[in-house]
């Protein structure tokens, strides 16, 4: 997960099981790097708006729990919330605010939730209406990845009437952004060989334009990998994503 800003970055390294992870934050260049925790079926939900503090979820004797902490690993507290898996996350623009995508007790139902930093309030906004990955930059929209069915497709949720419109039904995409200047959704598409960031013009709501290429890379990697596999910056200065590696012992077996 990047911040807001560009400049900072929290990842979880796995262990052999893919359970078991540690999870650490850094400067977008490698420096200044903090190991936050280590738990298992960790997830990087979010940084708040101002890149001072990150939430993350992991579980605990079988329940998920969220987490809250400053970006040099102090601080460390639980936000109370209950339910069966906290997957996505976006910072609001209030940076005493966070937005949580995550299910209840029905896997099959992704819902999202309002939750100050504090932990002193959390509030449900809708259920099935995808999972939550940005803020538009004057906090009145959500934009979300995977349609109220489960499957494939954009979507916003309105702040101000709770309405969940779907934006790009067809496309099958996972990490979706608004731009820096919120005029435009942010989306990636990858084929053979390369991978595509569109540009999809975008205002109060509404779509206002065919997609553009924003940005297209001379190479793939996986889009998901123990969870979503890469994130890009609102400004497309910097893309991330994990390349995982392996080790295989091959042998030439000779036949008379």
């Amino acid at each position: 997960a990047l911040a807001w800003d560009g400049r900072h970055v929290m990842y979880i390294t796995l262990s052999g099981n893919a359970q078991q992870g540690d999870l650490w934050v850094s400067d977008i260049d490698g420096s200044n790097r903090v190991k936050i925790t280590s738990g298992t079926e960790l997830v990087t939900l979010s940084f708040t708006s101002d890149a001072s503090k990150l939430v993350f979820s992991a579980r605990e004797n079988g329940a998920m729990k969220v987490y809250i902490v400053k970006t040099d690993g102090t601080g460390l507290r639980q936000i109370p919330w209950s339910g069966a898996s906290a997957d996505y996350g976006s910072p609001g623009v209030d940076r005493n605010v966070f937005y949580l995508g995550g299910r209840e007790s029905d896997l099959a139902k992704v819902s999202i939730w309002q939750l100050a930093t504090d932990g002193s309030s959390v509030e449900k906004l809708v259920d099935n209406c995808g999972a939550v990955w940005d803020a538009s930059p004057d906090d009145k929209y959500l934009v979300t990845s995977l349609s109220p069915t489960g499957q494939v497709g954009v979507a916003e949720f309105s702040l101000a009437d709770r309405k969940c419109v779907p934006l790009l039904p067809e496309i099958n995409t996972l990490v979706v952004h608004f731009s820096s200047d919120g005029k435009s959704i942010l989306y990636l598409g990858a084929s053979r060989g390369e991978t595509t960031i569109y540009r999809q013009p975008w205002h109060d709501g509404k779509i206002t334009g065919p997609a553009q290429v924003a940005l297209k890379l001379p190479f793939a990697f996986r889009q998901g990998y123990s969870g979503n596999a890469y994130e890009f910056s609102r400004d497309l200065s910097t893309v991330v994503y994990a390349r995982p590696t392996g080790h295989a012992d091959l042998y030439l077996l000779s036949q008379k």
